[in-house]
């Protein structure tokens, strides 16, 4: 893996929210072959017969998650960059060191680390959430290792941006993606050092992303899921068939943020409780658009905007659901099986007999990016989703 940023289209900045004319229809990809007569390149499932919606045992769910795990660190002898994508996939390999006590998991994300000083892309003054997305795993050596060198640099970012470095801009996290990217360090400092300041800064960002970004926020209170940033707001992107663009693995990295914070932040914190109730929405939301092989779609909102099987929203959501049966905030009865669907599915279809992991999506911004999606795209943040997944619902599951 090179140390050179390799994900701009992530990044690209909004242009301008909803757009001058009333709806923008996307003429690319399957629009463009469907227009062409051409089918879509979008790869086919290889399972056949629907997913059990049966949890298998921690020690099968185990099995395919080291499969998983020990190939990526296998073909990557060189852990590489501190980036958003590759610090996902420490955030997940070190969730399956807590799981199984494994060292080697240890020690990988911790030559990672090392090899970039526990620093951050862009220093210390960094207000990208990009950037800060290694502190998770930062945060996690230190909390297998109490070694305070792995906090200095998240620690001093995050306490410059709560603290002294223009404290009342709030307008940081213009796309959803950012929620998961930076949400969790400031939850995990603040119930660390035991400083509600950190919580305090995070929900005035969250509810710019929320209720203000693009004049409404980002959030559709009435679907429960969010648009990836202002350019999909209503009268902005849509799909070619002119259906919204709720893209499946935008609303995954809101999930899993949701999902990181409720892990540390107290009960009786009073934003708590918004918090739950956002997360509850959004998995019973996405539940009633599961795919029948148990995976979920690019396009939340439109079946045939690029049909086909997606992992890494799939794992998130996978992720998402499995946390909130265990924590209370959605019925086992209802929606362990929808978790399991997607676990099942995931492995009959997405894990590769060797442990590759395919149908991933890579970077991108909506569902037209990196397409075709097929059983053999694969990426770290997937992977490191993939891990998250497995691992919380192992925790739901028998011996």
């Amino acid at each position: 893996m090179s140390s050179t940023p390799q994900y701009p289209q992530d990044r690209q900045p909004p242009t301008g929210g909803r757009l001058p004319i009333g709806r923008r229809r996307l003429l690319t990809g399957a629009a463009a072959l469907a227009a062409a007569g051409l089918p879509s390149l979008t790869g086919t499932a290889r399972a056949a017969a629907p997913p059990s919606s049966t949890l298998p045992s921690r020690a099968a769910i185990t099995t395919v998650l080291r499969r998983v795990a020990d190939h990526w660190i296998g073909a990557h002898g060189n852990p590489g960059d501190d980036l958003w994508a590759n610090a996902t996939f420490m955030s997940g390999l070190m969730a399956l060191y807590r799981l199984t006590a494994d060292t080697r998991y240890l020690s990988y994300t911790r030559t990672w680390a090392q090899n970039h000083g526990y620093g951050l892309n862009g220093g210390t003054s960094t207000r990208d959430a990009d950037n800060q997305c290694a502190g998770q795993a930062y945060l996690d050596l230190y909390e297998a290792e109490s070694d305070p060198a792995a906090l200095t640099a998240i620690e001093s970012c995050l306490h410059r941006m709560t603290y002294t470095d223009q404290v009342g801009k709030n307008d940081d996290w213009w796309w959803d993606d950012a929620l998961h990217m930076a949400m969790p360090g400031f939850a995990r400092l603040g119930a660390l050092r035991g400083d509600t300041g950190y919580y305090a800064k995070m929900h005035r960002l969250y509810q710019h992303t929320k209720s203000a970004e693009g004049g409404p926020g980002l959030y559709d209170p009435a679907r429960g899921l969010w648009y990836r940033d202002k350019n999909f707001l209503p009268g902005g992107i849509m799909s070619p068939s002119g259906k919204p663009v709720l893209w499946s693995r935008g609303n995954g990295w809101v999930a899993a943020a949701h999902t990181k914070i409720l892990k540390v932040l107290p009960a009786g914190w009073s934003d708590t409780a918004e918090y739950r109730s956002t997360l509850q929405k959004l998995v019973t939301a996405v539940a009633a658009v599961q795919r029948s092989d148990g995976f979920w779609n690019v396009n939340l909102a439109d079946p045939q905007h690029f049909p086909g099987p997606e992992t890494s929203g799939t794992v998130f959501f996978c992720y998402a659901t499995s946390y909130a049966v265990g924590a209370g905030l959605a019925d086992r009865a209802t929606y362990l099986p929808v978790a399991a669907r997607a676990w099942n599915g995931l492995v009959a279809t997405a894990v590769h007999p060797d442990g590759v992991l395919g149908y991933i999506q890579k970077v991108g911004d909506r569902p037209d990016s990196s397409q075709p999606v097929t059983y053999d795209s694969t990426a770290d943040f997937g992977v490191g989703g993939f891990l998250l997944a497995g691992t919380e619902l192992a925790r739901l599951a028998s011996l």
